[in-house]
C-alpha cells in the first residue's frame, strides 16, 4: 500500500511515520512523507522524503499524480499563530485544504473510478466553543470561536462533501490537545500545557500562562499515532455521513496535571513552574472545550490514556532525553 503523510515532519507526523515503520499496516507499505522540512539526526525512515508546501498547489498535484491509496493531512498552521496572523491560516487552514481535495479529486476523475484514495484528516476539539456542557457528546453542535476552529470546522464540512460525492472515502479525527510534545515550544497557544511537564522535567524553567484551574482535554503522541492507524483501517461505513470522530482523551486542570508531575518527579521539579498571565493565552484558552464523552469513537475502537499520569509516563519513556 501506497501512504502519503502531508505534514509528515512534524511531531504527530514523525510519530506516525516511526509508527508505520515499525508496524506497517500491510506487507509492502511504501511511505512518503511531505512537509517544509524534516528532523535530521533520529527522523522517523520513510521511502521517500519531499520537501514542499502545501499551499503549492503544483507540488500538491505531483504528489496526488503518484495516486497513494492512504492520504494522512497533517499539516496545518497551530492555533496562536492563526489568530495571530489572520491572512496565513486562512491561507494554510482552509484554502490550501481544498486545493488538496481538489487535485486528488482530479486524479480520482481521470482514473473513470479505478482510484479511490482514503483520506484522514486531522481536524481538532477547537471546532467547538461555548457555552459548554459539563461534557461535550457526540452531538454537541460545532461553534468555534477562534480562526483556527473555524478554518477546522470548515475543512471538515469540506472533505465530508467529497466523500458525499464519491470522490473518496476516509474521515476527519478531532485531536485533543497532544501533551507531552517533544522538543521545542511552537507557537500553539496549547503549548504551555506540554512546556510545564517537558521544560521541568529536562531541568528548565516553565511559564504557566493561565491559573490552575483551568481544565482540557490531553492525549499523548502515542495515542495520536495510534487514533491514525486505527482510522486507516476502520470500516467507515460505519460511520454513515458524520464522518468527523471526537477522540478519546484525558479532561484535567492544571492543578491536577501539576500534582500528577509532583508524584512523579518530585517537588523540586514543579518548582520551576512559575506562573506568569498572559492575557492574550487566557482569552484563546477560555473559549476551548474541557471535557468529553466520545463515545462514537470508543464504540468504533479509538483508546487513549486513562490519567494524567500516563500521559507523563509515555513522554519520559519515549521522548525525553537521556542523561
Amino acid at each position: 500500500m501506497k501512504i502519503l503523510i502531508i505534514g509528515g515532519g512534524g511531531m504527530v507526523g514523525q510519530k506516525l511515520a516511526a509508527s508505520l515503520a515499525k508496524d506497517p499496516l500491510s506487507r509492502g507499505d511504501e511511505v512518503t512523507l511531505f512537509d517544509m522540512a524534516f528532523p535530521g539526526h533520529g527522523g522517523a525512515s520513510a521511502a521517500q522524503k519531499i520537501p514542499g508546501n502545501v499551499t503549492d498547489p503544483g507540488a500538491i498535484r505531483r504528489l496526488a499524480a503518484g495516486r497513494p491509496d492512504l492520504v494522512y493531512h497533517l499539516a496545518s498552521i497551530v492555533s496562536g499563530e492563526a489568530e495571530s496572523n489572520f491572512d496565513l491560516g486562512w491561507t494554510v487552514n482552509m484554502t490550501a485544504f481544498r486545493d488538496f481535495l481538489e487535485a486528488f479529486r482530479a486524479e480520482v476523475q481521470a482514473s473513470k473510478g479505478a482510484y479511490k484514495p482514503r483520506i484522514i484528516f486531522t481536524s481538532s476539539i477547537a471546532v467547538f466553543g461555548p457555552p459548554f456542557p459539563d461534557k461535550i457528546g457526540d452531538e454537541f453542535l460545532s461553534a468555534p470561536q477562534t480562526s483556527y476552529g473555524t478554518q477546522k470546522a470548515i475543512s471538515e464540512l469540506l472533505l465530508t462533501d467529497f466523500i458525499r460525492k464519491g470522490f473518496f472515502d476516509g474521515m476527519a479525527i478531532r485531536l485533543p490537545t497532544i501533551c507531552v510534545r517533544p522538543g521545542k515550544a511552537n507557537l500553539a497557544a496549547s503549548s504551555f500545557f506540554s512546556g510545564i511537564i517537558r521544560e521541568p522535567l529536562n531541568g528548565k524553567e516553565a511559564i504557566l500562562p493561565v491559573p490552575d484551574s483551568v481544565r482540557h482535554w490531553h492525549a499523548s503522541p502515542r495515542s495520536a499515532a495510534g487514533f491514525l492507524r486505527h482510522a486507516a483501517t476502520l470500516d467507515t461505513d460505519l460511520l454513515g455521513t458524520r464522518r468527523a470522530l471526537n477522540m478519546p482523551g484525558v479532561s484535567c486542570t492544571v492543578a491536577e496535571q501539576i500534582e500528577a508531575l509532583r508524584e512523579i518527579a518530585g517537588d523540586e521539579v514543579v518548582a520551576r513552574i512559575k506562573p506568569r498571565p498572559d492575557e492574550t493565552i487566557m482569552r484563546i484558552v477560555s473559549g476551548w472545550p474541557r471535557d468529553f464523552d466520545p463515545q462514537r469513537a470508543r464504540d468504533f475502537g479509538f483508546t487513549a490514556e486513562s490519567n494524567f499520569h500516563e500521559i507523563i509516563r509515555t513522554y519520559m519513556d519515549e521522548d525525553m532525553p537521556k542523561a
